[in-house]
This record gives C-alpha cells, structure tokens and sequence, in this order.
C-alpha cells in the first residue's frame, strides 16, 4: 500500500465534510448578503441533507459495481464544482441548488473512500485503516469549520467555499496520483440484493436510533452562531474559535464514545444520550452567559459525538450482509435528522419561541432518541438464542 493514499482520502474527507459544517459559522453573513432571513438560511443545511438522503442510497446502490478509482474522482469533481457554484452564486436560490448537488455525491464517496481505505490496508489493520479515514471529519470540526468561519469573517462567505473546492481539487489530484483501482473489495451484488438487508428490524431500529437522537444536537449546531452571540453574548469574532472548542469536544468524545460502547454497547448509549439531555436542558434553564457557555459549548461537543461510533457499529452489525450501502443509509438518516432540525428551529424562532429556546426543543427531541435506544435495547435483551 503506498503511504499517502489514506492521507489523500482523509484530505477529501476533511474538504467535503468542511463543506458541510461550516455553515454553521457562516450563517449570518450568508443571511445578510442574500438579503433573506436566518431561518431562511438554515434551510440550505436542509438542502444538502436532502441532498445526501436522496444521493446517498440511491448512488451508492446504482454504482455498487463501478470501478472504485475512477467513481470517486467522479464525485470529487461533483464535489468540487459545486463548491465553486456556491462560491459564485448570485442569488439565494441559485446557492440552495448548489448545496443540493453537491451533497448529491457526499455519502457515495465516503462508502467508496471507506470500501477502498479497508482494502488497501495491511491484513488485521483494516480497522485503523477506517479510523484514519474518519478522522478527517474530525478534523474539519476542529480545523475545518473555524478556519473557514475565520476565512468568511474576514474575506466573504464567498470566499470560505472557493477555499473549500481548492482543498476538494487537492485532494482530487492526490487520489488520482497515489490511489489504485479496487475493482474486487466487495462482491459483486445487485442493488435489489442489497436492499433486501433493511428488511430487518434489528437494522431499521439501528437506523432509526440515528435519524431520532441526532436531531437536537444538529438543531443546537445549526444556529450555532445565533446561539453564541445573541444567547450568550459572544462576539461575531468569537464564533470561530468557539467551533474550535465544540470541535476539540467532539474528537474527545468520539474516542471516548468508542471506549464504552465496546464495553457497554446500548447502557452507554442511553446514558450518554441522557447526559446530553440533561446539558441542553442546562443550557436552556440557565441562559448562560459567556464563561458557562464556553465549557458547554465542550460539553456538548463531547457528548454529542460520544453516541456516534456506537450508532454506526450497530448498523455495521446488523447490516452485515449489506455493510457499505448501509452506512450510506445510516449517513441518509443523520441528514434526514440534519434536515429535519433545521426547519423545526425555524418554526421555533418564527413562532416566537425566542433563540433561547431551541435549547429545550433539542433537549425533548434528544430524549425521544433515547426511547427508541431504549426499545431496541429491550429487544436485545428479550432475544431468545437460536
């Protein structure tokens, strides 16, 4: 295996989900300058989820038998344009259709970057292979999102999205040099044969257990600069080096996540979801001002994505028959969460609820993941062994 071909998927990694996350940071500069309202813009985070719920399965189903090498850098040129057309775009409309495209191809090629960082790996190390890989969504919430909020304070929105389809171009240079094909790394199937693996109630409760307990932290995320600086009293300024606090709190819990749910699977799960619960409804009952909400930023970062190795590890499991399309799925089903908390902040804040209040909003919808966590664990534990 040549050393850089993990680096080069990582830097692809890091570019696309930067994509991604930093509008979070950004929302209130692309709100102004498009002259449309906050929940207006929050609405193109709706765009790419619906983007990668519809892209996702689809894709990844219907290219199952494409060559690998040459089907990335595919999606990376999907990805890389429509990048620059948000960069460019002139009008509100124009910048919603760009998000929707690019997130066309996003799930399809973390699948494929996962199918061929396993399959390039040494034998017995396929697992810190993925790891590695993954890593790069890490990165672009503890890099990614505050450089390119730095980058859109001081230069234009525009301008964070131009820098983003120039990492995506790097990347799509270093693929094309150091990755080889994997034409054999999964066998061969028929989209048909693999969609027969949801069939399963193990896997759609899995799934579910994603799209549900994920939606009030994304809801928190979503207006995060909102949230920061009219809520607790930030500055603009401050907005980027918050989300690189909520960024270093999300790689923490992510190994710590990983940790116990290899010794407690599904009692971590519900613990951690709860603790999660129980901040937001912290941070709702207390107002918090800058100090509190600077350790709370961490805190939810932390607990966060402490339930998210958990999450895909049981898809992993129950979906052993289908892994890749499943995960493309289950990458669906958070974006359906994503979309989902987006439009209901809206409501919140269009309703009157006031910002303060997607805190408690989030904190309900947390707990309904919890239920659901909750009943698939008692199936488990109700499972009468063959």
């Amino acid at each position: 295996m040549r050393s850089g071909v993990i680096p080069s998927l990582m830097l692809c990694v890091f570019g696309i989900t930067t994509g991604e996350f930093v509008i979070a940071g950004i929302l209130p500069d692309v709100a102004g300058d498009l002259a449309v309202s906050i929940p207006a813009a929050a609405l193109l985070v709706t765009a790419y989820a619906i983007g990668m719920i519809v892209g996702g399965p689809v894709l990844t189903a219907l290219t199952a038998r494409f060559p690998r090498k040459p089907l990335i850098l595919a999606l990376l040129g999907i990805a890389i344009a429509g990048n620059l057309a948000s960069a460019l775009a002139p009008a509100y409309e124009v910048l919603f259709a760009a998000r929707i495209v690019t997130a066309l191809v996003t799930s399809t090629f973390f699948a494929n970057a996962i199918v061929i960082a396993a399959s390039t790996a040494p034998p017995g190390r396929q697992a810190s292979a993925v790891a590695r890989l993954a890593f790069g969504m890490n990165l672009s919430m503890i890099l990614g999102a505050p450089i390119g909020t730095y980058i859109g304070n001081d230069h234009g929105w525009r301008a964070t999205f131009a820098v983003i389809a120039a990492c995506c171009a790097l990347g799509f240079l270093l693929v094309l040099w150091l990755v080889r094909d994997v034409r054999d790394a999964i066998p061969a199937t028929s989209a048909v044969a693999e969609l027969r693996v949801f069939r399963g109630r193990d896997v759609q409760l899995a799934i579910a257990v994603t799209a549900v307990a994920n939606a009030g932290l994304l809801m928190v995320f979503t207006f995060f600069a909102p949230l920061v600086t009219e809520v607790a009293g930030f500055t603009t300024e401050a907005v980027a080096v918050l989300l690189l606090v909520y960024g270093a709190g999300a790689a923490a819990g992510n190994l710590a996540g990983g940790w116990l749910f290899d010794r407690a699977p599904m009692r971590s799960q519900i613990g951690l979801l709860g603790g999660l619960t129980a901040a937001l409804v912290l941070m709702w009952a207390a107002g918090a001002g800058p100090a509190v909400a600077a350790i709370m930023v961490f805190v939810l970062g932390a607990l966060g994505f402490s339930v998210i190795p958990g999450m895909q590890a049981r898809v992993l499991t129950t979906a052993a028959a289908a892994p890749t399309l499943a995960m493309a799925v289950n990458a669906s089903a958070y974006q359906l969460a994503a979309a989902f908390a987006a439009w209901l902040g809206g409501r919140v804040i269009d309703g009157g609820l006031g910002l303060r209040s997607i805190y408690l909003v989030a904190a309900v919808a947390t707990a309904a993941g919890i239920a659901v966590s909750g009943y698939a664990w008692t199936r488990d534990r109700r499972r009468v062994p063959a």
